[in-house]
């Protein structure tokens, strides 16, 4: 099945299209577009966000690149051996993923990293496509309560019936484990409601999960 992806000057959210349109004019250099999911479609692993970071992905052009949220993230995948060579924090960095991949729930950057309803439904199509072009997928991150909410809606589950938890194990209809955690951006780390501890636990859960 091809994969579905957001053409580069995506028109379905009028209020995305516009920001993105006034970013391209105050930073004509940044990628400024929607941003394509990173790593191998065969991987077990897909970790989800929420959506682009104005100096971070919308401006590099790959997931969690260019902003704090990733320095913990890579440094993190690295870690526990989902990634090789040296993460740079941007997309020509040479960053290899391992059994990986990184996509988000909206793929354009939406004003005040705060997408509406309708949003992240129109951007589903194309979040529904990469489960439908994974065959090996066993495991799905959410980052967040949005990516925990758009995962379960995608698998056609009843979002009652899970509840977001950092670290929270959810067993789906389809076979996929869904694990969550908090959301690895700098707010998060600095209140200490995520240490890189508490991060860390995480990928202990999935790294025992994949090898077993």
């Amino acid at each position: 099945m091809k994969l579905l992806e957001p053409d580069h000057n995506c028109q379905i959210c009028p209020r995305l299209a516009a920001f993105r349109a006034q970013n391209r004019k105050q930073f004509p250099d940044k990628f400024n577009a929607p941003v394509p999911s990173f790593g191998d479609i065969g991987a077990e692993l897909l970790i989800v966000g929420l959506a682009p970071g104005l100096k971070g992905a919308n401006f590099t052009g790959r997931p969690f690149t260019g902003d704090y949220a990733g320095e913990l993230l890579y440094s993190s995948l690295a870690k526990y051996g989902f990634s090789k060579g040296v993460f740079g924090a941007r997309a020509d960095d040479g960053l290899e993923l391992i059994n990986c991949r990184i996509t988000n729930a909206v793929r354009c950057l939406p004003p005040e990293n705060k997408p509406i309803g309708e949003e992240i439904n129109n951007c589903r199509p194309f979040f529904i496509s990469q489960f439908e072009n994974m065959p090996d997928l066993k495991i799905v991150l959410a980052l967040g309560l949005i990516a925990h909410n758009t995962i379960l809606k995608t698998c056609g589950e009843k979002l009652s019936a899970h509840k977001f938890a950092h670290n929270a194990q959810h067993k789906l209809g389809n076979g996929l484990t869904l694990i969550d955690s908090y959301h690895c951006s700098k707010y998060n780390t600095s209140t200490k409601r995520l240490t890189e501890d508490m991060f860390h636990e995480v990928f202990d859960v999935i790294g025992a999960k994949l090898a077993s």
